[in-house]
């Protein structure tokens, strides 16, 4: 595994932020625009687990509906689906019409659609909001994380990326909690807390700025080359949204299959397994912290995220007891913690403010495409070598195979850069 790269001025995009020209912004009004950034892109994490809890509920209820054990679990994962598809277009849209406008009205639609289940008695429309809503999430995800890269630059970004990862792991664990309490109330209850981005909306539209480009946080940006004749990045693009797609696959195959490998090895206990999956969320965001503590660029973190993951799954793999397979799991997650924010830097770097959006568009919607095939990647995996244990030990060897290549990347990326940065100092 390569040593740590001492971040140095280069004209590659990732040098380019540790710029001198790089302005740490602070102050309330920084503050507050965090802080409606961070909860607008917790907001498709609200409709991935919110209701989860109240599925038996909503099965129950629609029981006399033909395809109900179908079309129930599809409620809750459409959405993602959605947002896997169409975020692309959403950063289109962004680039165009403006992020901070498709953001207000994206969030407005969000409390529209996503509280339409508790006026619908049809189980076919409530699964046509919820990919609906899937459409206002793709937008909002791709506007916030497209508002982060515009407003920050340098480590300051990086740091508030990695805050993003941060945020979404602990409000997943928090809305999961808060699902299950207001199902008691019944299964439509859960889809009122959709309506707090009411509460959102007119806060952005009155607190976030209008985004301007920073030509100084423009990768490989000369004077010579006008902005409207650059091409978009495909090529160097197309590379680290494949990566994030697999990477997306390690990250949710813990999330998903965590219960069912418990409950192969005996534990059937609700709160063992509640515990189990809290040690390793909470691994996540000790990861993220790492990440953005640290100061290392993405290209010298990807192998030891990739390679951590790769461990935790052969751990849970080999594990002889619940304990050491949750072991396994809390290593799987610290690397995913570093690993997503990495991705996510290093798409960032390679796109310019004219295009930043639709590239963010494109990182998430194949970050989303991975949460939604991982399951389906598992099970044809397990179906292959005969069981789910199994199945993660060819994931785990999948991840070994990237972490070699990933390091050799990251070698000669560190070889490449000297003669480069020499030139710009002079």
């Amino acid at each position: 595994m390569p040593a740590p790269v001492p971040p140095l001025p280069s004209p590659t995009p990732t040098a380019v932020k540790d710029t001198p020209t790089e302005q740490a912004v602070s102050g309330p009004g920084h503050r507050l625009r965090l802080m409606l950034l961070m909860a607008g892109s917790c907001l498709p994490i609200l409709g991935a687990v919110l209701i989860a809890p109240v599925l038996p509920q909503m099965q129950s209820h629609f029981a006399d509906v033909p395809g109900v054990d179908a079309l129930v679990p599809v409620a809750l994962t459409i959405p993602a689906l959605s947002l896997a598809l169409l975020a692309p277009f959403a950063g289109v849209i962004a680039d165009r019409l403006g992020r901070k406008r498709l953001l207000v009205v994206s969030t407005v639609l969000y409390a529209i659609l996503g509280t339409a289940p508790l006026w619908l008695d049809s189980l076919g429309a409530i699964v046509a909001s919820r990919a609906l809503v899937g459409v206002a999430e793709a937008a909002i995800m791709t506007c916030s994380t497209t508002l982060i890269g515009d407003y920050y630059s340098g480590r300051q970004r990086d740091r508030y990326l990695a805050m993003q990862t941060m945020c979404a792991s602990i409000s997943a664990t928090a809305f999961f909690v808060l699902g299950g309490a207001a199902g008691s109330a019944g299964w439509r209850a859960p889809f009122w807390a959709y309506a707090v981005s009411l509460l959102l909306a007119p806060a952005m539209a009155a607190f976030l700025p209008r985004p301007r480009p920073d030509h100084a946080d423009e990768p490989s940006l000369t004077a010579s080359e006008p902005m409207a004749k650059r091409p978009f990045p495909w090529r160097p693009l197309a590379g680290t949204c494949a990566l994030t797609l697999f990477g997306a696959i390690l990250f949710y195959t813990v999330q998903v299959e965590m219960a069912f490998l418990l409950n192969d090895m005996g534990v059937s206990n609700p709160g063992v397994i509640g515990l189990a999956t809290a040690g390793s969320s909470a691994a996540v965001v000790i990861g993220a912290v790492v990440f953005a503590k640290a100061g290392r660029s993405p290209q010298a973190w990807l192998p030891t995220a990739f390679g951590l993951s790769a461990l935790g799954f052969a751990v849970i793999w080999l594990a002889p007891n619940p304990v050491v397979l949750t072991a396994g799991a809390v290593i799987n997650c610290l690397g995913s913690g570093i690993m997503l924010p990495s991705l996510l830097t290093l798409a960032m770097s390679k796109l310019h403010y004219a295009d930043r959006g639709r590239g963010t568009g494109l990182w998430t919607g194949f970050f989303f495409l991975g949460q939604f095939i991982c399951p389906l990647v598992v099970l044809a995996l397990a179906s292959t070598v005969g069981t789910l244990a199994n199945a993660l030990g060819v994931l785990a060897l999948a991840g070994s195979v990237a972490t070699a290549a990933l390091g050799l990347a990251a070698r000669r990326h560190r070889t490449a850069t000297p003669e480069p940065m020499q030139q710009m100092a002079g």
